[in-house]
Parts: structure tokens; sequence; C-alpha cells
């Protein structure tokens, strides 16, 4: 059975970095203070000219054929990318072997290399958010040529229809998405934050140790779960002990089971950025507030959340950024009627949750009513981004700096 592509690279790197160092002893002449670098650098730099080089050429191949195979013309055979890959691999194996010589500098040869990787690191963030919205972008700008975007960013009705005459209006869906948040926002924002002065300024380190992890917990419950606990508890007490006897509703689904359900979860995210923040304000700050005769509320509601104001905004932005784009909690939870209603207690649905939809089963991927999906979810992307946006301009803008 043949090696495959990576065992030979590795293998052409590990022989690299044997034979640079075996070269650079020989180079000392049995005295490596002869040499500008140790053996190790000389290693360590072969190795990585033969990786580093081999990975970078088979990514830029690979994306040479995939915008090949998009327009439908095979700019490289299937064939031609291992062996362009083992050739630059085996170019950067002699070179590396070469330049290993007494006077070569290989530390500084090494770190060079360690901040290409640090470097393409950080780009491989930007290149995937660039990627995520162009993608979006190219499938949006399609429905928007067969549907006028008036009909849908201004119209009130949701009404797709795979035979024709659709109504896709995002006005019901961004109102759902909203209202949910809205609600979500309303427990978790006073709870959490209530909960990080309580760990941050009342609670002894024994009480503080096993508390805060356990709020923690909640952020690492599946969504799913939560979806499922609105639909068999939070969805039927709201139905049968309020919605029912107030005439408000039948149904266990409704805006206020999502929205409960989805600031239990946010929970442990407004705590934990809330009691960072808290934690930060520097404990001369509340020692002078004690001098001057306040008591520890006092100093609390008036010194401790003022200087973190910031960090407590940005967590609760954060938070709503989070809410909007929830889909299975929304799906359990809220139902997926599209309407625009106030009542709390009616099953509604957001954007996420017709993104789904829109995309499920077996449908014609060139009808608006599939496209929709893609200019649904770019709208959320520019709104979540705003918001985003919004809290680090806040948080930089009136972050106090301690010295």
């Amino acid at each position: 059975m043949a090696p495959s592509l990576p065992a030979l690279v590795i293998g052409l790197a590990v022989l690299a970095s044997f034979a640079a160092q075996m070269r650079a002893r020989a180079a000392s002449g049995g005295d490596l203070r002869n040499l500008a670098s140790l053996p190790g650098p000389h290693g360590a730099n072969a190795f990585l000219s033969v990786l580093v080089p081999a990975i970078a050429s088979y990514a830029a191949l690979s994306l040479v054929r995939l915008i090949g195979d998009r327009q439908g013309v095979e700019l490289l055979s299937a064939h031609s990318v291992p062996v362009a890959v083992l050739v630059v691999a085996a170019l950067g194996c002699g070179g590396a072997i070469s330049v290993s010589t007494a006077r070569f500098r290989a530390r500084a040869a090494f770190e060079w290399w360690i901040k290409s990787l640090l470097i393409a690191a950080a780009a491989v963030a930007v290149l995937t958010t660039l990627g995520i919205v162009l993608s979006m972008l190219f499938e949006a700008v399609q429905f928007f040529q067969q549907y006028h975007w008036r009909d849908f960013f201004l119209s009130s009705k949701w009404s797709p229809n795979f035979r024709g005459n659709s109504a896709l209006g995002i006005l019901p869906l961004l109102w759902g998405t909203l209202y949910i948040s809205f609600i979500a926002l309303l427990l978790a924002v006073p709870v959490g934050l209530f909960a990080a002065i309580y760990l941050s300024e009342y609670a002894g380190r024994r009480m503080r140790n096993v508390a805060k992890p356990l709020i923690e917990i909640l952020a690492g419950i599946p969504t799913i779960v939560y979806g499922l606990f609105a639909l068999t508890t939070i969805g039927p007490v709201l139905r049968d002990y309020f919605a029912q006897p107030l005439g408000l509703g039948d149904s266990a689904s409704s805006v206020m089971t999502a929205g409960l359900v989805m600031g239990i979860m946010l929970i442990p995210f407004v705590s934990s950025l809330s009691d960072d923040a808290i934690n930060a304000v520097p404990q001369a700050m509340r020692d002078g507030s004690y001098a001057l005769g306040a008591t520890r509320s006092e100093t609390i509601r008036q010194v401790v959340i003022p200087a973190a104001l910031p960090g407590i905004m940005g967590a609760a932005l954060l938070a709503a950024s989070r809410a909007i784009g929830e889909t299975m909690i929304v799906v359990l939870g809220a139902g997926a009627a599209a309407r625009l209603s106030l009542n709390p207690l009616e099953a509604m649905t957001t954007i996420t949750v017709k993104i789904v939809s829109q995309l499920t089963g077996d449908t014609d991927f060139a009808s608006p009513e599939t496209l929709v999906a893609f200019a649904l979810g770019l709208t959320l992307f520019v709104f979540t981004l705003g918001l985003n946006v919004l809290a680090l301009m806040i948080v930089r803008k009136y972050r106090e700096r301690y010295e």
C-alpha cells in the first residue's frame, strides 16, 4: 500500500531535520561554539522549511481546484496536486539542508517560520469571516434579482410557496426575533448581574468556588436540551396556569416560553463577564468609599457598578447577539408561526428558524423561496455584527484605566 501524502511530507520534514543537524555538527568541527546557532534550531528550521511550504502549497492548489470546479473548468488534475506538494517539500528539504552551515543563524530563521505560522493562524479567522460573508452575499444578490428588496424588507407577510406567488417579508420574523430576545435579556441581565455582584462582593471564597462553577455549567448544556426543557416543562406550565385562565391562548409554544428558557441559558454569559468587570475595579476605590462612611450596598451602587459599567454593558450586548442567533430553543419553545403580535403567550418564530426551514427538504436551490434563506442570514449577520461593534465601542470608549 502506497504511503499517503501527509506521511511523505512529514517523513521528508523529519529527514531534513536530522540531516540539517548532522550537517551543522559537521560544520562545527567538533566544537559547537563555532556555530552561529546550535544544531537544534537548525533541525527545527529544516522541519518547518519542509512542512509549512507543503501545507501552504496544498491549500493554494486545492483552492484553485475548487474555483475551477465551481466554474466547470478543470484547472488542475487530481494527481497534479500531490506531485506539486511533494516537489515543494523536496525543494524545502534540499534548501534547508544546504543552508545549514556554521554561519547560518538558524534561530532567526526558525523564529521567522514561527511568526509566519502565527500570522497564518490570524489570517484564517479573517479569511473565514470574509468567506462566510461573500458566500451569503453572492446568493443574496441572486435572491434580490428575483424578488424586490422593498417587498422583502417592508412587507409584513411571510408565506413562502414553492409553486409561486410567495410573500417573503422579513418584518414578522424580525419582530419575533427581537421580541424573544428582549424577554430573554429581561431575565438574563438582572439575574446575571445580581449573581455577579453577590459572587464578587458578598460571597466568601468557599461559596464562590462552589457557586461560580455551578452557574457556568449552564453555559455547557446543549441548546437542544434547553429546547426540550421548554417543550416539556415551561411551555405546559405557562399554558395551563397563565394562557388558558387568562384567555390568551391554548398553545404550549409561545414567545414567553422561548424567552424564559433562553434567558436561563444566557445567565452564565452575563454573570461571568460582569463578574470579571466588577473584579477589575481596584480595591482602593472600595476602601475609599468605606472610609467616607458609605455602606457596602452604597459602595456597590455608587462606586463599583459605575466603574464596571462598560464591561457590564458589553456583556449585555454580547448576550443579545447570542440570543438573536439562537435556533433550537425557538424551534421547540416558540413554534413556527410568522406573525406580528404583542401577546407574549402566542406562538411566533425567528429568522434563524426560517433559515433552517427554507433549506430543509427537496427544494429548488435556484428559487427565491430557497435563496431567501441567504438574504435572511445576511440580514442577521449584519444585525449581530452591529451589536458586537456597538459593544466594543462602548467598552473601549468608556473603559476606565486604573493604575
